[in-house]
């Protein structure tokens, strides 16, 4: 199935005589869902786009990529830097705008501006019922009502079916900069970005990949100038300073995980206490790439480690299992929290049918 309009596709879910599974592009789904493909591209287009204001509303089926160009003609783009996982998948296609909220994609700038459910005014979507549900607005100034935008990024589908997404986007810096810190062991790394973060310097990355630690700034060019020499004052290590397309290429690889694509075994997304972050990966062993100041954790293991990994987690955080096979995707729930999960779900999708067994 593939509805053109609003309408269409209530009218499909609403008709449903089993489950659903959901795709926008393919991209970035880990679940295993199962059901007949329900395809949101269909939906697609820029609906409202003022460049004053720095908002944005666009229907949930368009290409990632036509968002993105829109926002470059007016020197703008989405804030929370969207990442791109074809190469670590091994998927094809082209991501949809959607499909970015739904599983709430976030790259190595949230640790300044937040993620991409932070960046949510408003959102439509059709619950499991086929019921048209609409939420927030498309001003920065409506904030009334219960916050579903919110709870639909993240929810990989499973509570409804977005149409419509409204955003406040950011200008273009007029600079960036990146320190690159090299000779560092990895416990000494993290604690270098995390002095970085904790700096008053407006740190916009903080990462550390390649046995190297990255520390970028943006903004106008003075600024970021003034802010490299202090932060270049505050950390260690054997410190050079790349700007421009260079800096970018390098952010480019750990908003991608791109260290990992094409290279076998299991690759688990952590998320950790960031002076935790050293501690856990040596416990599991394993090749890692750390981001949000050590917050964040890409681990390439071998396949069959899902056990270690997670007892490794165990009062840090938690793990899921983005790319492997026979272990659970989703972190194991508390019983309250899987109770509210459940709540939600018979809320919204009573009969169960939308991406059905994706968040198993």
């Amino acid at each position: 199935m593939r509805p053109v309009t609003e309408a269409e596709l209530a009218a499909a879910i609403a008709g449903a005589a089993g489950p659903l599974l959901v795709r926008g592009g393919g991209t970035r789904t880990i679940g295993r869902a199962v059901g007949e493909v329900l395809e949101t591209g269909g939906l697609s287009g820029v609906e409202l786009y003022e460049p004053g204001a720095l908002t944005l509303v666009v229907r949930a089926g368009t290409p990632l990529a036509e968002v993105e160009g829109v926002l470059a003609g007016e020197r703008q783009r989405l804030a929370f830097e969207v990442p791109d996982f074809r190469q670590l998948l091994g998927r094809e296609g082209a991501s949809t705008i959607g499909g970015v909220v739904a599983a709430n994609a976030s790259g190595p700038r949230r640790v300044q501006v937040g993620a991409c459910r932070d960046a949510l005014l408003g959102v439509r979507f059709v619950d499991g019922a086929g019921t048209v549900v609409k939420n927030g607005g498309r001003v920065m100034k409506n904030v009334t009502g219960y916050d579903l935008a919110k709870l639909m990024a993240g929810s990989h589908g499973t509570l409804g079916v977005l149409t419509e997404v409204s955003f406040k986007v950011q200008a273009l810096p007029e600079a960036e900069a990146t320190l690159v810190i090299d000779g560092l062991a990895d416990a000494e790394g993290l604690a270098v970005l995390r002095r970085a973060l904790g700096s008053p310097f407006d740190v916009s990355g903080a990462a550390r990949e390649g046995g190297r630690s990255l520390v970028r700034v943006e903004g106008m060019a003075g600024s970021v100038a003034y802010r490299v020499g202090q932060l270049r004052a505050l950390v260690s290590g054997d410190v050079r300073v790349v700007e421009g397309a260079e800096s970018a290429d390098l952010w480019r690889r750990v908003r991608d995980v791109a260290a990992f694509a094409g290279q076998p075994g299991a690759v688990w997304r952590l998320a950790v206490v960031p002076t935790a972050a050293a501690g856990v990966v040596a416990a599991v062993g394993g090749e890692a790439v750390w981001d949000w100041g050590g917050g964040l954790v890409w681990l390439l293991t071998a396949e069959g480690r899902a056990e270690a990994v997670r007892a490794a987690v165990a009062g840090h955080g938690h793990a899921t299992l983005i790319r492997g096979e026979g272990a659970p995707v989703f972190p194991p729930e508390a019983a309250e929290v899987a109770a509210l999960g459940a709540g939600l779900r018979e809320r919204f999708d009573p009969r169960g049918i939308l991406n059905r067994g994706m968040m198993g």
